[in-house]
C-alpha cells in the first residue's frame, strides 16, 4: 500500500482568517480533490482523509507560516503538488513550500508560536511601561472562565518585546508549545493593556511556528 506524506507551509490571510480551523481542514480537502489526489484514509465506519495540523489556529488569526500534513495513495512529485496548489487554492490560502517527506519520518511537533501584534502609536509609552512591568515579575497569573484554576503566563511566555514595524510599533511575542502549555496569545495581549486590540479593527499574527 502507497502512504506518501506531505509536508506544506502555508499563509492564511484577509477574510480567510475568519474561517474556523475546522473549516480550513475542509477547505484543503476541497482543495485536494479539485486536484484528483488520491488520499490515504483513515480505516473504519466512517473513514477520513489523514490529515493533521500540529496547531489550530484561533479564529480571527491571521498566519504567516503555518503547517499541515497529509497522505497520499499514491507517489506525486512535490514541483506538480506545488504548482496546483499555487493555481486552485482559494483566495487568502498561500502555499509556498511543498515537501515530500521520507518514509518514518516523524509528525510535526510545534515546540513554539510566534505572533505579533500591531501597537498604536499613541499607546506605546503605556505599552512599553506595562512590558517592563510583567517582565519583572516572577509570575503572571491569568484566569479564565473555561479553566478552574489560574494558569502562569510567564511559564509559558519566552520572548516578549515592543519592536519597530514597517508601519509603527509592534508587540512580538513568541510562546511555548507542550502539551502543558494553557496560555493563549490573547491573554498576552489582555496582560500588556492591548484587549481591545481586534475590537479596533486591528489583526493578530501568527508569524511563525517551530518544530522539534
Amino acid at each position: 500500500m502507497i502512504r506518501q506524506r506531505v509536508r506544506l507551509r502555508f499563509r492564511k490571510e484577509g477574510d480567510l482568517r475568519w474561517i474556523s480551523h475546522r473549516d480550513l481542514a475542509r477547505a484543503f480537502e476541497r482543495l485536494f480533490r479539485r486536484m484528483n489526489l488520491q488520499l490515504s484514509m483513515s480505516e473504519g465506519f466512517h473513514p477520513k482523509a489523514r490529515m493533521s495540523f500540529p496547531s489550530a489556529l484561533g479564529l480571527g488569526i491571521a498566519a504567516r507560516d503555518e503547517v499541515m500534513e497529509f497522505e497520499l495513495a499514491e507517489h506525486v512529485e512535490a514541483a506538480h503538488l506545488a504548482a496546483q496548489l499555487a493555481t486552485l487554492a482559494p483566495p487568502g490560502l498561500v502555499v509556498f513550500d511543498v515537501q515530500v517527506l521520507p518514509e518514518n519520518t516523524p509528525k510535526a511537533k510545534i515546540v513554539s508560536m510566534s505572533y505579533e501584534a500591531p501597537v498604536p502609536p499613541e499607546r506605546r509609552d503605556v505599552i512599553a511601561q506595562a512590558i517592563e512591568q510583567l517582565q519583572a515579575q516572577e509570575h503572571w497569573w491569568v484566569t479564565r472562565e473555561d479553566r478552574a484554576a489560574p494558569t502562569d503566563l510567564k511559564a509559558d511566555l519566552e520572548l516578549l518585546e515592543l519592536a519597530d514595524g514597517a508601519t509603527g510599533p509592534v508587540l512580538r511575542f513568541r510562546m511555548t508549545a507542550t502539551h502543558s502549555a494553557t496560555v493563549r496569545p490573547r491573554d498576552v495581549l489582555e496582560a500588556v493593556g492591548l484587549g481591545d486590540l481586534e475590537h479596533q479593527g486591528h489583526c493578530l499574527t501568527r508569524t511563525s511556528v517551530a518544530l522539534a
